[in-house]
C-alpha cells in the first residue's frame, strides 16, 4: 500500500497492535506507519489516510526538509564548513569554518563553543531584567524535546546544545524564557506577560522554532 504525493509514492506500513485507537506517524525513512487495533479492516485505513491526507502531507514535507539539513553543519544560524586539522588544539571558527582536530568529537567542540556564547548571552540577557532575580549556574547538554529547563532548586539553567546552531534571537528567547521562571514557575498568564515584556516577539519566535 502507498501514499501518493505529487509524482512520489510513500510506502505505508500497517501495524496492528492492542489499540484502542489508531495513529499515524511519519518517521524519518519517509514511510507512513499506521498503529492500529488488529480488527481494523483495510478499508477503514485506506479511508482514515484519505479523510487525513492534508496532515500526512505536512508530515512527509516537514521529515524531508529535516532531512534536507541533517548533514549540514551550523553555527549560530549560519551554514559553516567543518575543516578537521590534526594540529588544531581548540575549535577555532573562522570565514565561516569550524576548525576542530577530530570529527568524531564534533559536539565536544560545539559544547565548548556555546559554554562562551551562551554565558556572553545569559549575562546579557539577565542585566535586561528589572525584577530581583538570582544569578543562575548555566548547565548545557544535549536535549531531545526542550530547549531549555529551569531549576529553582539548584538555581540553574540548562541550554540544549543544539540552540548553539540557531540565530541568537532563538538562543535569547530561551534564556529569558528560563529566567522567567524564577518570577512564575509555571507557563500562567502572568508567565508569559514577564516573557513578553522582554521578548515581545516570542510568539513568532516560538512558531518558528516548532517549524
Amino acid at each position: 500500500m502507498y501514499f501518493n504525493l505529487d509524482e512520489n509514492k510513500y510506502e505505508i506500513v500497517i501495524e496492528r497492535k492492542n489499540n484502542k485507537n489508531t495513529y499515524i506517524r511519519v518517521k524519518e525513512d519517509l514511510k507512513i506507519y499506521v498503529y492500529t487495533n488488529k480488527r481494523t479492516k483495510e478499508k477503514d485505513i485506506i479511508k482514515m489516510i484519505d479523510d487525513n491526507y492534508g496532515s500526512i502531507t505536512k508530515m512527509i514535507e516537514k521529515i524531508e526538509k529535516k532531512n534536507k539539513h541533517k548533514d549540514k553543519n551550523y553555527l549560530l544560524g549560519k551554514e559553516i564548513d567543518i575543516v578537521v586539522l590534526s594540529n588544531q588544539i581548540h575549535p577555532e571558527i573562522y570565514n565561516n569554518k569550524l576548525y576542530i582536530k577530530d570529527r568524531n568529537k564534533i559536539d565536544k567542540y560545539y559544547k565548548e563553543i556555546a559554554l562562551s556564547i551562551f554565558s556572553e548571552r545569559l549575562k546579557e540577557v539577565y542585566n535586561l531584567f528589572e525584577e530581583k532575580i538570582p544569578y543562575p549556574i548555566l548547565k548545557i547538554r544535549k536535549m531531545t524535546s526542550r530547549w531549555g529547563v529551569c531549576n529553582r532548586k539548584n538555581i540553574s539553567i540548562t541550554l540544549n546544545l543544539e540552540l548553539v546552531k540557531k540565530d541568537v534571537k532563538y538562543i535569547d528567547y530561551v534564556i529569558i524564557h528560563e529566567l522567567c521562571h524564577f518570577l512564575e514557575f509555571n507557563h500562567s498568564i502572568k508567565f508569559w506577560k514577564y516573557v513578553e515584556k522582554y521578548c515581545p516577539d516570542y510568539k513568532f519566535i516560538r512558531k518558528e522554532m516548532k517549524e
